[in-house]
């Protein structure tokens, strides 16, 4: 069943997350512009997105997460649409 989500929902937990302002979280956001983005808090933000757009991310997924182009992506294919 697909969800219908604000995509600012989105960019407002990856700024929680990585503790950034959210004019951080562009299109092109990953570990390479996200200074704070490491390891730790890239498994925090695996929590984060299953719980808050209540999906399940198998371990492919969760190593491929790797920009906020890519999240989407994966939300995606797991049933959320952003509007």
């Amino acid at each position: 069943m697909k969800q219908k989500v604000p995509e600012q929902k989105l960019r407002e937990l990856l700024s929680k997350i990585f503790e950034v302002p959210l004019n951080a979280i562009s299109e092109n956001a990953s570990p390479d512009t996200i200074e704070t983005w490491d390891s730790l808090r890239h498994m925090n933000l695996v929590v984060a997105l299953e719980q808050a757009f209540n999906v399940e991310l198998s371990d492919d997924q969760v190593v491929e997460i790797l920009s906020y182009k890519l999240i989407k992506i994966v939300l995606q294919e797991r049933g959320v649409e952003f509007t």
